[in-house]
């Protein structure tokens, strides 16, 4: 495309491309410019300006909604937000994601919408989530667009499409903005409101229907839709059929796979975001993005070789991100505490043996100590009693004095409280003034001096100060009395007082208030008495005076009160100085005594120091032998854990290191190989470790995931659950104990089932099983969650219901301390030992990408070393049950062992790492360690007897592996039976069954060898007589083959190149380059198939030989048994049996059937080709009450009748009820089913197959069928046609049927004769007459199926009449038994001339001689019984020669083709040949170039009006009405193929919708057919696609030559006429009219011209009447040009060439009885449809052969001739 648009704009616009396509992408957006408020479209020319302005739109996102994005905005993601916000801006813009989940369509769309400004509204689905909910939904958003005139974005997913109405109502918003019928009254009522101002502005009258259309267009201009759909699966394309708004109302945007920038971004994130600290940060996010691109490649290989759907989207990657951080940081936390307990262990151990040689060095120092203590302290006690004798004579001395001065000190004290009452009295005065000076302030004080003229009571206040002071006043003359000096106090108080107001207050403070002289009181009094010294008066001249006031009153005031108490003061203090004497005394007599006591304490100290001394030596000596003790029983115990504790410590100081890159490769396993099977999972490893090394991130050699995750411990413990022990279920058991998901594990077998339960049971807290066909399913999980139950969903089908999601999705929110989770419309708490596993029995189930991000799939299917050990187990434990108990009993006992030394190594470094200081004083800890070392020594002891006994035990075990491993081959082959039939279904369960069975059942031998053979063969020989009950005949040899080549390759007998060039044969065309075909019999294509088979090994030189020995290859190649001709040597001694199947199949592959019969016989025996006849008796002993017993149908069988037979055979008859399923049929069979369970009855179910919706109720019934609650008579019988919707289960444990013919004359011979008895010969009086005629009919039943009748009438007419009425049997047997099926006159004469050879008088006459065919093979035995007759059709060939029903040798030829052609097709999906090459192309670009060429080479159609021209209508030439007829149905054919082949190519390039119809054309012409479209318009054909096109072109080109000619050409080509009845028609209608006959009088006599060879070129005129025409093969017989008659075929040439034909009427012509009429048809298939014109759509008229022997032998041969062939 690139190439074609340079040359464009260089030619167009004379541009170079690198002007144009300046940067790498164009965008455009309105967006960046935020603050705007007109918005402007404008291209994006800086790419991180938009991402930078899109994260700060997340951000802002994330800040106001309630639902976080912690979206990576890649340069892709903006992308799609540019294109999503540009059509969110547009009118009526809605869009369509296109993408699989998880790959950001819906995030995008909410960030984008909040960019533009928009609501984003989306439904909920919740349980019972209906079309009702729906439609209130989405009337909701459209009346907030329309009413509420708001912008709404409704955004819909697939995901939440529960009914398809609900995309039919998205696709009529899409269309017109409404939904039929969605809107009540009232809301009509709103909507009128809302929207009459808006209809007036329009101009239009506000009546109902103006209102709403103004309505509508308000919603259309406001609504946005978006829907989020993935393109998988089939419902998407349905959808875009049925609703094709959702295209054309929608801009699509795809969402495809990240690209590498993203999935970088995204990784770099996470991890930063996770602070996670990688050494090889850059290599790592590499790595990651290596990992989910690998994977998106295996899964696609994945699919094409296995057919199976593994879905890689980004939500995978997220989870490789989210496992990979999780896993890193718990196996850091891990190996870190294991280190630090490990290193903690080795310090304790270190300090213990340390402490060793100091506890006894500590021990010897110690002891002569303790001796000199205890001597110390005996003299001490002593002194020590002497003293305290001396103490207590001054003590006595001492009490007396104290007495007496306690008695002095009261007197005292009684003096002063007498004085201090006194001065009680004038201290409130006191504290007043006091407390007065502390609120006086400096600036107070100055205000006082500053003032030039004092008021009165400044003055006087200041007078008294003075007074106090005793400060002299000033003399000053007198202003009243001139020359009289008086006082002036106010200078000095300047002067002195007031100078300095801190001095003042000081001096107020300090003043010696006890000491004041008279003078200075007799000096004061005056003042006391005056009335205008009062404190309150002075107040309001000055504060700081009134403060002086105060405290001069409270000094008057106390020089009396203290001179009125001097007196008691006096006797105070004498009374004071005598107590003081006397103290003094007391004090010395005091000291005395305590220097006294303290000698005496000092003494005690001394001797409890000494004491304490001698204690603390005794305890140290104590602790230290304990300690000794302790330690050596620590380094006992321990001691030989140092070493390796020391190692590990190294290797978990190594491992810390390369944890990143062991946990990056766990995370990819744990997070993408779920669904992957074993192969695939260790690629991915080998692979991821090669990158790790290409980025040098270290890593362990032997990482896995099981190295990396797995526990050993834990995994013993799985096994002991029944897990089987394989590496993958292993690994699957690992990635379910380590993903965030919940399993959804796939389990055909049910082994996961089993291994889930199996643990449930230890489960504390319970362990509930629920399907999702049990109606309380919802309430069972409800309970499991509130209380932490595990919780396992059963048989899951391909979708889940979408009440699961918040289970699914984890959608927990915090509640306080816990959590909980909304099932539907209610809040349930949610307990974080809830565990949910799901489980599905679909072998392949397809589940969509929606499904697959939200579980963890995993692959449970059993691997065939899983398998191996089961079937070992079983066997031993019927062989000897005694070695499986003891290894059952040794697993567990080891599983337990180990679990408890590991749990006591982790209990005894816990305990080491959790003690702190001297480990040797923790008498617990030591002891703990002791006890469990005992644990682990007798532990260890029991484990080495234990291996010892598991040796002998698994040796004696091992020599039943190779029954093992047989079973185990086996089994795999038959589960691939399920890809032949979706009704070849088998449970490993059924399986183990019946092997359990086969091993009671086989002969007993001593030997063991002989019985490990026996066992072998007689398994092998159950397994193929079980299954081939339930197969088809079509099935039986490609089962034998299938079990054959897979026994083989078990034993590695089977080379699979041979295998695979036997299955597949030549892939690519060797002709070219390779030498000349030898010969003309060779053929091209036999030569390529030789070319391909000599690259073989075994096969070198093969050619050359073959070149080299012609004739002897040839006799291979004429010899009727191919198969069975030895080869020229030494090719016969040296090919294997296998090579030469492979020469057959190069050679002769008609003969490849009958030598892969004779191969199997070969190899594993006769009985393998001989499969078991239908016995209902059989079958039914093999059932139980739960298991149905399931009829599998083909086209014809109903075994109703068989069943009601056998319930009278055994007395059910009147306990049986049959019922045919139908429309509302179910119920009353689900009635009929409950009443027979308790009664004990049997129900058969007709037809099954005709009731799918019925299906999964069925598989309920089946489910809970409970052998404890009903009958062990009960039986459900099914019939069904093979259906892919009939429930798995059901036919897994079920036992199948098949009751249809069997494939052969022999074993229809077998099965009529199963039914005779001697007894039936002896009711006959001819008993000779009526064997051989008996024998006759059976073979005659043999080849067209039907005898009962003719049994019975033959008994008749034989007993009731003297001479065998031949005539009458033959006209009974052919004419009226199948009278009404067989209604074609030509399957008549058949019939007729079949059964006349066998019921014959030659037949009964002449028994020895009279023979069925030409060899004598085929023959009425002259024998006594019927095991007389069995004996003989046991000899009697597998499969017979053609000549036993009367056909050349030819007629095998082409059966056995197709045959052979189907058994090797069928063997490519049943056995495992390696894979196939391809030249890279698609299915799409296949089909495109088929429609491309097939376009390309299409005729044009004919003109009609010029054909009209050229050949009208006239009486004489009906021809004219037969060529144009004929060209106007080409004309149809043509137009039809010209317009469907354009229209698909448009399509297969998304230009318009690929609808149903085109989608079947364009996989016709992938698979080489002709489509349905075409061969309904096209002329009947069996041809492939690859013959019939040009065979068209052929076709046009005759009838463009005939227009060309404008005239009857002289000869026709029969085979090219659309409607060759049409063309016989009008030739006899020419002849009719030009000799004026009656039509109906003339009838066509055909002239056989084989002296023409070049008809075309040696006629170039008509018959002067009638037609010349050619182009006619015929079947079974051959022209002979030397006779000129019908003769034999020659050898392996199946059809020839008539010659040109000359068609005359004759009237009243005579046919010849001698001569054959052989019925000559369009095509090969023989059968047709009556039309309305009477003609039949396929047989055209009979040819009238001349032939020289019996008109039967050609009958018989079923001889006929034919327009077309089938290549």
């Amino acid at each position: 495309m690139a190439t074609q648009i340079r040359g464009h704009l260089e030619e167009s616009f004379q541009a170079p491309y690198e002007s144009i396509y300046v940067r790498e992408r164009l965008i455009f957006a309105s967006f960046l410019n935020q603050d705007a408020e007109q918005r402007y479209y404008e291209e994006v020319l800086d790419v991180q300006a938009m991402k930078d302005c899109i994260e700060e739109y997340l951000d802002e996102y994330n800040s106001v909604s309630a639902l976080q994005m912690p979206l990576v905005m890649f340069l892709d993601a903006c992308e799609h937000c540019a294109r999503i916000c540009r059509i969110l801006s547009q009118p009526s813009g809605n869009v369509l994601l296109l993408g699989v989940g998880g790959s950001g369509r819906q995030s995008l769309t909410r960030l984008s919408t909040h960019m533009n400004e928009c609501e984003c509204f989306q439904i909920e689905v919740a349980k019972g989530y209906g079309m009702s909910e729906f439609r209130d939904d989405v009337k909701k958003c459209l009346m907030k667009c329309g009413v509420e005139d708001k912008v709404q974005v409704f955004l819909f997913c697939d995901t939440q499409i529960v009914k398809e109405d609900f995309v039919e109502a998205i696709n009529n918003v899409l269309n017109s903005g409404d939904v039929p019928n969605l809107y009540a009254n009232e809301d009509m009522e709103a909507i009128s409101g809302a929207c009459r101002q808006l209809c007036q502005s329009m101009g239009m009258q506000p009546n109902k229907a103006n209102l709403f259309s103004a309505y509508l267009s308000r919603v259309k201009k406001n609504v946005h839709v978006v829907l989020a759909f993935s393109p998988v699966g089939d419902g998407f394309r349905s959808r875009l059929r049925m609703f094709p708004s959702l295209v054309n109302c929608c801009t699509i945007n795809w969402f495809r796979e990240w690209p590498a920038e993203a999935l970088y971004s995204v990784a770099k994130q996470q991890l930063t975001l996770n602070s996670v600290q990688l050494n090889k940060f850059e290599g790592s996010l590499k790595l990651f993005q290596v990992m989910h691109m690998s994977v998106e490649l295996a899964s696609k290989q994945f699919l094409a070789k296995n057919k199976r759907h593994v879905y890689v989207t980004p939500t995978s990657y997220l989870e490789l991100l989210s496992s990979f951080i999780s896993v890193l940081a718990m196996k850091r936390k891990q190996v870190g505490t294991q280190q630090k307990r490990y290193k903690v262990g080795l310090e304790k151990i270190g300090d213990a043996e340390k402490q060793v040689s100091g506890l006894q060095q500590m021990l010897v120092e110690k002891k002569p100590q303790l001796e000199k203590t205890q001597k110390e302290v005996g003299e001490m006690m002593k002194v020590i009693e002497v003293d305290k004798a001396a103490a207590q004579e001054v003590s006595t001395k001492v009490a007396n004095e104290e007495a007496e001065a306690k008695t002095k000190a009261e007197a005292t004290q009684a003096i002063k409280d007498d004085a201090q009452k006194d001065l009680d009295e004038a201290l409130p005065a006191l504290d007043t003034a006091v407390a007065c000076l502390k609120k006086l302030k400096t600036a107070h004080i100055q205000e006082v001096k500053a003032l030039a003229n004092p008021p009165a009571g400044v003055r006087l206040a200041c007078e008294a100060i003075c007074v106090m002071f005793q400060l002299k006043p000033v003399k000053k003359n007198d202003p009243n009395t001139p020359g009289k000096k008086i006082d002036d106090y106010w200078e000095t108080s300047q002067k002195e007082i007031l100078q300095d107001p801190k001095a003042l207050l000081d001096r107020l403070f300090n003043f010696d208030k006890d000491n004041i002289p008279d003078r200075v009181i007799q000096a004061i009094t005056p003042y006391m008495e005056r009335e205008d010294f009062d404190p309150a008066a002075i107040k309001k001249a000055s504060i700081a005076c009134e403060a002086l006031c105060l405290w001069v009153g409270a000094m008057y005031k106390y020089h009396f009160v203290a001179k009125a108490v001097e007196p008691k003061r006096q006797l105070l203090r004498e009374a004071e100085a005598d107590l003081a004497e006397c103290m003094g005394k007391l004090e010395a007599a005091q000291a005395a005594l305590r220097e006294v006591h303290d000698k005496i304490q000092k003494l005690e100290a001394d001797y409890n120091q000494g004491i304490a001394r001698q204690e603390s030596l005794q305890q140290d000596m104590a602790l230290c032998e304990i300690k000794l003790e302790r330690a050596h029983k620590l380094i006992g115990g321990l001691g030989g854990e140092k070493a390796r504790w020391a190692d590990n410590v190294i290797k978990l100081t190594e491992q810390l290191e390369l944890l990143p890159g062991d946990c990056i490769v766990a995370a990819g396993m744990v997070s993408y190989t779920g669904p992957f099977t074993s192969e695939y999972r260790t690629n991915f490893e080998q692979e991821w470790l090669k990158e790790l090394d290409k980025e040098s991130i270290a890593h362990n050699e032997e990482c896995n995931m099981r190295s990396v995750l797995g526990e050993p411990v834990k995994i013993q413990q799985w096994v002991v659950y029944s897990l089987p022990n394989d590496n993958l279920s292993i690994e699957n058991a690992i990635i379910i104990d380590r993903s965030r998901r919940w399993p959804l594990m796939i389990d055909p077998q049910r082994q996961a089932n089993k291994y889930i339960k199996n643990m449930g049971k230890d489960i504390e807290t319970g362990f509930d099983v629920c399907k999702m066909s049990e109606t309380n399913f919802l309430r069972t999980l409800e309970l499991g969650i509130q209380f932490g139950k595990w919780i396992l969903l059963e048989n899951i089908g391909l979708s889940l219901d979408p009440a699961l999601e918040p289970i699914l999705q984890q959608q927990k929110v915090r509640d306080g301390s816990g959590f909980t989770i909304k099932l539907g419309d209610k809040s349930i708490n949610y307990a974080n030992t809830f565990k949910f596993y799901m489980t599905t029995t679909l072998p392949n189930p397809h589940y969509s990408p929606e499904t697959s991000v939200k579980v963890t799939l995993l692959n449970f299917a059993i691997t065939p070393t899983g398998l191996e050990d089961q079937m070992l187990g079983i066997v031993v434990a019927k062989e000897r049950p005694d070695l499986e108990e003891q290894k059952s009993q040794l697993v567990k006992d080891n599983a337990k062992m180990n679990k408890q030394l590991k749990e006591i190594e982790d209990e005894i470094l816990h305990l080491l790492s959790a003690s702190e200081g001297d480990v040797l004083e923790d008498d617990t800890l030591v002891d703990k360690v002791t006890a469990s070392k005992q644990v682990s020594l007798d532990i260890g002891e029991k484990q080495e007897v234990a291996k010892a006994t598991e040796i002998d035990i698994d040796n004696a075990r091992e020599s039943y592996r190779p029954v093992a491993y047989r079973t185990a081959v086996l089994f795999f082959g038959i589960v691939e039976l399920a890809n032949i039939d979706p009704m070849y279904q088998y449970s490993l369960q059924w399986f183990q069954q019946l092997f359990q069975l086969a091993v009671d059942q086989s002969p007993k031998c001593d030997v063991l060898e002989e019985r490990l053979e026996i066992l072998q063969d007689f398994f092998t020989e159950s397994l193929y007589q079980n299954i081939c009950r339930g197969l088809f005949e079509k099935d039986k040899t490609l089962f034998s083959f299938a079990l054959c080549i897979r026994i083989m390759k078990g034993d590695n007998r089977v080379d699979d190149a041979e295998l695979r060039y036997l299955l597949v044969g030549p892939t690519s065309d060797m002709l070219e380059k390779g030498p000349m075909i030898p010969a003309e019999w060779v053929g091209s294509q036999r030569w390529n198939e030789i070319l391909t088979l000599a690259r073989l090994p075994a096969f070198r030189g093969f050619e050359t030989a073959i070149v080299s020995n012609l004739e002897d290859f040839q006799r291979i190649y004429d010899s009727i048994e191919a198969e069975k001709e030895p080869l020229p040597e030494p090719w016969e001694k040296k090919l294997s049996p296998l090579q030469r199947l492979c020469f057959v199949r190069s050679f002769r592959i008609d003969c490849l059937k009958a030598a892969i019969i004779d191969f199997i016989t070969q190899e594993i025996g006769g009985k393998f080709v001989d499969p078991p006849t239908f016995d209902i008796a059989k079958s039914y002993a093999d059932s139980v009450n739960t298991t149905p017993l399931i009829f599998i149908l083909s086209p014809g069988t109903d075994p109703v009748s068989d069943v009601i037979r056998f319930a009278e055979q055994v007395g059910m008859a009147k306990k049986f009820e049959p019922i045919s399923l139908g429309q509302g049929q179910g119920p009353r069979a689900q009635k009929l089913i409950d009443s027979a369970r308790q009664s004990g009855g049997w129900v058969l179910l007709s037809n099954c197959h005709l009731m799918q919706s019925w299906m999964p109720t069925l598989e309920a019934i089946v489910e809970q069928l409970d052998p404890e609650t009903m009958s062990n008579n009960f039986r459900l019988w099914l019939t069904s046609m093979p259906a892919k919707s009939f429930p798995v289960q059901v036919l897994q444990n079920g036992v199948k049927m098949t009751n249809e013919p069997p494939s052969g004359l022999r074993a229809n011979l077998l099965r009529s004769y199963s039914t005779v008895s001697d007894k039936l010969f002896e009711e006959s009086n001819k008993p000779s007459v009526f064997k051989s005629l008996l024998f006759g009919f059976c073979f005659f039943h043999a080849v067209v199926q039907d005898l009962a009748v003719c049994r019975q009438q033959l008994m008749l007419f034989v007993n009731k009449y003297k001479d065998v009425p031949y005539k009458v049997l033959n006209f009974l047997g052919a004419q009226i038994n199948y009278g009404g099926r067989v209604t074609d006159d030509k399957d008549k004469l058949l019939i007729s001339t079949i059964l006349a050879t066998f019921i014959c008088p030659e037949a009964v006459n002449q028994t020895d001689k009279y023979k069925y065919s030409a060899s004598g093979l085929y023959y009425a035995p002259n024998a006594e019984n019927v095991e007389d007759f069995v004996e003989y059709i046991r000899g009697l060939p597998l499969y017979p020669m053609p000549e036993a029903f009367g056909l050349h040798d030819n007629c095998n030829i082409t059966c056995a083709q197709e045959e052979a052609f189907k058994l090797l097709l069928g063997m490519q999906s049943m056995v495992s040949a390696g894979g196939g090459g391809g030249d890279g192309k698609s299915a799409d670009d296949v089909m495109d170039a088929t429609a491309a060429s097939i376009q390309d080479k299409l005729p044009r159609a004919f003109a009609l009006d010029v054909c009209e021209q050229k050949f009208p209508t006239r009486y004489e030439e009906s021809m004219n009405t037969v060529v144009k007829q004929e060209c106007l149905r080409y004309n149809k054919l043509l137009t039809e193929m010209d317009s469907s082949l354009k229209a698909f190519r448009k399509a297969i390039k998304g230009l318009i919708v690929m609808t149903a119809e085109l989608e079947e054309v364009g996989k016709s012409m992938f698979i080489n057919e002709v489509p349905e479209m075409w061969s309904k318009k096209g002329p009947l054909s069996l041809k492939p696609l690859s013959s019939w096109f040009p065979d068209i072109i052929a076709r046009v080109a005759f009838f463009q030559n005939w227009n060309d000619l404008g005239k009857t050409p002289p000869v026709h080509w029969i085979s090219g006429i659309f409607f060759p009845q049409a063309f016989f028609t009008g030739a006899m209608q020419n002849y009719a009219r030009k000799h004026e006959e009656e039509i109906d009088l003339l009838s066509f006599s055909q002239k056989v011209m084989d002296n023409v060879t070049n008809p075309k070129k040696e006629l170039t005129s008509p018959p002067e009447d009638g037609v010349y025409i050619y182009g006619l093969f015929i079947e079974g017989a051959r022209w002979d040009t030397g006779t000129h008659m019908v003769q034999g075929s020659q050898p392996k040439v199946l059809f020839t060439e008539l010659p040109l034909l000359w068609f005359l009427p004759v009237k009243d012509r005579k046919p010849n009885p001698k001569d054959y009429r052989c019925p000559t048809y369009k095509v090969l298939s023989r059968k047709g449809t009556l039309l309305t014109t009477g003609h039949s759509t396929n047989f055209v008229l009979y040819l009238e052969l001349p032939t020289d022997q019996a008109v039967s032998k050609w009958i018989k041969a079923g001889v006929a001739s034919f327009l077309a062939l089938k290549h």
